[in-house]
């Protein structure tokens, strides 16, 4: 069972692009895609209409902004969309769909950058952060198999990125934006690409600027993230550089059809 994930930096350029040609040849069983940025009606409609997929799509109020967005080959029981905090929902960020015992939190994580690039948000992603993590961990005391997918926009450790030093003081890799990181960690939530891959140099997102990608100067701040109960279900996990179409890539992990009974 394979569950993907991936910020496409807009979907409608992303279809241009070849998404949906990836997507055919690919076939997870779950992709969560992130910064959507179209209203349902401005989706290309061979991405939301399919007999072989079920589509579910969660708009930002604001026009081109945020969004995400669930195809899957399994038909989710049911997809919450709210934190319940009107700051929050309006920005079209989450998605969490039941299948059976496995619940999957589709995210995109709010980037602390303010309009001049001063870190003047980072307050409020990490207020996002503190308020997914409690529904999450709700969730894991009901006893789900949650993962938690999605642009984190944070680089957990310095092996995330391939310039630490330089960026100690820009948001994505602040001191307090990779302390939430480590609380998570600590609360059992397990990364599931570092649980296989200890080395570094693995990026999931480039500048656009400079040949970043070419010369493989980037940032892994795409992740799935598994409770102690879904990881006893994971067979692999993944980031796949070569497929092209946005500045992020997807990443993905490899299940155990059995997680959701």
């Amino acid at each position: 069972m394979r569950v993907i994930s991936w910020n496409i930096n807009g979907i409608r350029a992303a279809a241009r692009k070849g998404l949906g040609d990836w997507l055919n040849v690919d076939n997870p069983a779950v992709l969560g895609l992130q910064e959507v940025r179209a209203t349902l009606e401005q989706i290309p409609a061979e991405l939301r209409e399919s007999a072989h997929r079920h589509a579910h799509f969660s708009a930002a109020e604001r026009k081109g902004y945020s969004g995400v967005g669930l195809l899957s080959r399994l038909a989710p029981d049911r997809v919450e969309t709210d934190l319940g905090e009107a700051r929050f929902d309006i920005e079209g960020r989450l998605q969490i769909a039941h299948f059976g015992r496995l619940a999957i939190a589709n995210v995109y994580f709010p980037n602390g950058n303010g309009k001049d690039r001063d870190n003047s948000r980072v307050p409020y992603k990490l207020d996002f952060y503190r308020l997914l993590f409690d529904r999450l961990q709700s969730l894991r005391r009901g006893g789900r198999r949650v993962l938690v997918m999605g642009d984190f926009n944070t680089a957990h450790k310095a092996i995330d990125l391939a310039r630490p030093k330089e960026n100690r003081k820009t948001s994505g890799f602040l001191p307090e934006e990779c302390a939430e990181m480590d609380r998570w960690i600590a609360a059992g939530w397990i990364d599931t690409f570092r649980h296989f891959e200890k080395d570094p140099c693995h990026y999931s997102w480039w500048s656009q600027r400079m040949g970043a990608r070419a010369r493989n100067v980037g940032w892994r701040i795409d992740y799935i993230l598994a409770s102690p109960a879904a990881m006893k279900s994971v067979r692999s996990a993944f980031i796949l550089p070569q497929v092209m179409g946005s500045d992020h890539c997807p990443v993905g992990v490899e299940l155990d059809p059995g997680i959701t009974g």
